[in-house]
């Protein structure tokens, strides 16, 4: 599979914080959700991409391109989604699309009229006259009319309502019929990613913990549940993290048939979610 972004061995450091050498790819074609919790890095990452930020070691690589070298001709193939609108509020939508198309050397008007009608906006409607959700389809169609092939979103579905929230989904989805399209999706709402991802990358600390198949993510992981007793220092050993209370514990782990045998018929297996992965991940032994 051909791959639309690359990144290796990507650095940045902070006083406190630095971004550990992370590398991680998405093909063509695909979903890739990125999550962590508050600090693990997703930002910095974020803006390591769209080079707002100078990367200190490693190597970014958009549709084959260097995002450093070669970032006008890339910026012209992508298209940005975040979770707050950056245009003038006082400005209609007519007036930003006139302020911004010229910039876009591939804008078309005609598919620009065409998502406006789709989304049921007005374009003599001013951005403050607008909901959260109504901006954010905005935002997306701006996205689309100048062809973007990459869409990079920063927490698109926060603060909406579900309904909205289910018609940015399904229409994410759609896009895909288009192979040579991926979407990058930063979230904290990891149960948007089990309807439409097809990769997940978890970040924490600014290591990178897991980047693979989400239906291999979410095969491979089991929360194991049983009573406190079977829970001995070589029995937690092979948990990635644990939760423990008055009545037993429960625990994940990645590989259910390392457990000794005699502990799995009173032990019962089920399969996590994407946010239980993420918060035993985190946590360890401290979520509770």
């Amino acid at each position: 599979m051909e791959n639309i972004l690359e990144v290796n061995n990507l650095t940045k450091h902070f006083s406190g914080f630095s971004l550990n050498k992370i590398s991680f790819s998405l093909p063509k074609g695909y979903i890739m959700g990125f999550i962590g919790p508050n600090g693990a890095g997703k930002s910095t990452t974020l803006k390591l991409l769209l080079n707002l930020l100078k990367k200190d070691g490693g190597e970014i690589k958009i549709f084959g391109l260097d995002s450093v070298r070669d970032q006008l001709a890339i910026k012209n193939r992508i298209g940005f989604v975040f979770d707050e609108s950056f245009y003038y509020e006082n400005l209609s939508i007519d007036e930003i699309i006139r302020v911004i198309s010229p910039h876009y050397q591939r804008w078309d008007a005609q598919a620009f009229k065409r998502w406006m009608k789709t989304f049921q906006i007005h374009t003599r409607q001013k951005i403050n006259e607008m909901s959260k959700g109504m901006k954010l389809k905005l935002s997306l169609a701006i996205a689309l009319s100048h062809h973007a092939e990459l869409l990079i979103m920063d927490e698109p579905t926060a603060g909406l309502d579900p309904i909205v929230r289910r018609d940015l989904l399904d229409i994410l989805t759609g896009l895909l019929q288009d192979e040579n399209m991926g979407i990058f999706f930063s979230t904290h709402i990891v149960s948007d990613l089990e309807k439409i991802a097809d990769y997940i990358t978890l970040i924490n600390q600014g290591n990178i913990i897991f980047s693979e198949n989400k239906d291999q993510v979410l095969e491979e992981f089991k929360l194991v549940k049983g009573e406190k007793e079977l829970l001995t220092s070589a029995v937690r050993a092979f948990f990635i993290g644990i939760r423990e209370n008055h009545f037993g514990f429960e625990g994940l782990l990645r590989n259910p048939g390392l457990l000794p045998p005699e502990l799995k018929e009173h032990i019962l297996v089920e399969r996590p979610t994407l946010e239980e992965i993420m918060l035993y991940t985190v946590k360890g032994e401290d979520h509770a």
